[in-house]
């Protein structure tokens, strides 16, 4: 009886919680994570799973490096998010902060101007964000636990991403370590339209 009061106690004090205090708490975790590596699992719109290795580093940085056979890149330097297709030789870039992902390379961004606390409880807390003047941007919504071995007791587990036109790409971690060392190259590529244009 006790326990379950006590756990009682603890759901209650969780979910009374201000949604700026837990928006802090996101701010502790993104402020005390200097670099990230995961496996990830992304579904698509159409259905299809890809895997990969993901490596970030704060500010700005980001890599998804898919599975052998899938011709496709993922890079942010800290200025971009380069799209890189080596079945076309394409390159698509955008600036880091048109993109959902900017939430989780800005370790001080103000999350109250575009982030709300959708659901928090003692094991979970899901954070929702996009840019409310720039709908075009899409809508990231991301998916924590509560780890007390983690950097501000929370373990990034994946994230959500509509974009403009409604398409849905879920993205699932595993296997994440934090403050680790990088590759030295793990933001740079070489760009398929040729080696003078190396990133």
């Amino acid at each position: 009886m006790k326990k379950l009061l006590a756990m009682l106690a603890l759901l209650t004090a969780v979910a009374a919680q201000p949604a700026s205090a837990t928006l802090q708490q996101l701010t502790s975790h993104l402020q005390a994570t200097d670099t990230m590596t995961a496996r990830f699992s992304q579904t698509g719109a159409d259905g299809r799973t890809v895997n990969g290795r993901l490596y970030l580093e704060r500010p700005g940085k980001i890599r998804f490096q898919y599975q052998k056979g899938i011709p496709l890149l993922v890079v942010a330097n800290g200025r971009s998010l380069d799209v890189v297709d080596y079945e076309v030789d394409q390159v698509q870039r955008y600036p880091i902060g048109e993109t959902p992902l900017s939430v989780l390379l800005d370790p001080n961004a103000e999350l109250a101007k575009f982030a709300e606390v959708k659901s928090s409880s003692a094991d979970a807390l899901v954070i929702e964000a996009r840019d409310r003047k720039h709908p075009e941007y899409g809508i990231i919504t991301l998916f924590f636990e509560r780890d007390g071995a983690a950097p501000g007791d929370l373990l990034l587990h994946g994230w959500n991403v509509v974009d403009s036109q409604g398409n849905n790409t879920r993205v699932v971690l595993s296997d994440v370590k934090f403050n680790v060392d990088l590759p030295k190259n793990a933001f740079r590529y070489t760009d398929p339209r040729g080696p003078r244009r190396r990133r």
